[in-house]
Formats: C-alpha cells, structure tokens, sequence
C-alpha cells in the first residue's frame, strides 16, 4: 500500500482492535465485513464514491451508514463506515482492507475458542493437498464453476474433519472473484500468523524433519529473527537433499540441487 493508504490502514486498525476486544461476535462481524465487500466490490459508482480523496470523510461514512444501517450488526457497521471514512490510495485498497479485516475477525474467534493454531495448520495442510492434486485444483480454480458448488465441494472434504474457521475460510479462498486459490490461502496464514505476533517459514526437505531437527531450526530461525516463528513443513523428494526456507520474501535455498545447480553455472560460465 502507498503512503495514503498505510495511514488509512492504521487508522482503520484501531477501530477493528476496539471492536474484537469487545464482547463481540467475532464470527458474525467476519462474515458481515465480507458480504460489505462483496457489495462494494460489485458496484463500481459506490467504489469510486467511497474511495474518491476529494470527498469529506464525513460524507463517506454517512454514505455506508445510510446504506447498512438496520442490515448489519453494530459493529460491522461502525468499522465499515470507518474505513469508507479514511483517504485510500486507490479503490483496491479500500476494498482488500474490508475484506482482511472480515478474516482477520474469523480468526479472532477461532483464537477466542482456542484453535488458532490448528486452523493454521488445517489451511497450511489442505492447500498443499489442493496443490498437488490436478483434478482436485482444477475443480476448485475453475472460473466457470458455480461458486455453489466449489463450496460444496470444500465442505465435503473438511466438514467434521477440521474447525469451522478452516472450512470456511477455505470456502472463501476457493470461491474468490479475483484472487487465485493459493494466494488467498497464502493471504489468510499471513493474516493468522500476524495475529499471534509470529513469522511463518515454509520449509522444504527431501525427506521429512526429525522432531529434533524441526525444534532446532525453529530455534535458530526464532533467534535470527528475534521473534516467535511457525514452520511448516513441505516434502518434496525433488530437492535430493538439504532443507530449503521461505519466510516471507526472504528465501534461504540450501538444498543439494541448488548446489548443482550453481556448480553446473560456474562450470559453463
């Protein structure tokens, strides 16, 4: 986000801090920030309104207040008409702000109920599991499909198996208008780990770490970083040996075929 927007975004932070550190229903308030979004994003003059820099923040929010008052809870509306409020860089911003603070408030309530961590997990797992299944990826990335039927289909593969949060954020993730699946899934761990004050490292081995192994490089990541890291952990016999870890954009490749690799550049350059 530009300059305009990180401030909108601050601004807009305080409020939904406010609003999950009250006795809310953090459920209810996730999934009504998300049908918002869902109105905003398909109506371009309301889009254009609610994000014009030229209008007084006062007006904006007295726009969504106008339009939500009596269909929303209380406080999907004051956070609604708070952001609407803010000077956003651009129409995008303002809509994916709306959108994160809806999963963001899913994931409160899946911390309230103590199972934040394994939503984490649960998410991490069945992205994988959509990623190296073809048919399975197909089905859940096809445009055409009906979004009714992607939800279907996630369901039938988590429901009684997993936390609610997870089935539902993987519906959301499998039925987004404009973000690909594993970019959405990508986007709700970011989201999950920034709640709980951590970094994610997503590690690659040949064969898979020995609890041992994966306690010491939790620990040296940890130290290097200077705060709490989660890892997880992906098998990929391709790699032939050595670990490979990605932590956010920052990737730390010391597998045996990227050594090859480079001896085999050195060799011909």
């Amino acid at each position: 986000m530009q300059g305009a927007s990180r401030s909108a975004l601050a601004e807009s932070r305080e409020v939904l801090s406010q609003v999950l550190g009250q006795d809310t229903d953090r459920g209810r308030l996730g999934e009504e920030l998300i049908q918002v979004t869902g109105v905003v994003s398909g109506n371009a003059v309301l889009r254009r309104a609610l994000a014009d820099p030229s209008r007084e923040g006062a007006e904006k929010a007295e726009l969504v207040n106008r339009l939500l008052g009596g269909k929303v809870s209380e406080p999907a509306q004051r956070l609604a008409a708070t952001i609407a409020a803010q000077r956003w860089a651009s129409e995008g911003d303002l809509t994916a702000t709306l959108e994160s603070f809806g999963i963001e408030a899913i994931l409160a309530q899946a911390e309230a109920a103590g199972r934040l961590s394994q939503v984490e997990d649960e998410l991490f797992r069945f992205g994988r599991i959509v990623d190296g299944t073809g048919e399975l990826r197909s089905a859940l990335t096809d445009r055409r499909a009906p979004a009714e039927s992607k939800s279907q289909m996630v369901r039938t593969l988590l429901e009684g198996r997993s936390a609610p949060e997870t089935v539902r954020l993987a519906e959301l993730a499998a039925t987004h208008r404009s973000t690909r699946f594993d970019h959405a899934i990508e986007g709700y761990l970011a989201i999950a780990a920034s709640r709980q004050e951590q970094l994610t490292a997503t590690v690659t081995t040949a064969v898979p770490l020995t609890e041992q192994q994966r306690d010491r490089l939790t620990h040296a990541l940890s130290t290097h970083y200077d705060r709490a890291v989660r890892t997880n952990e992906v098998v990929d016999p391709t790699v032939v040996g050595g670990i490979r870890v990605v932590i956010g954009d920052e990737v730390i490749d010391g597998t045996v075929l990227t050594r090859l690799d480079e001896a085999r550049r050195r060799m011909t350059s």
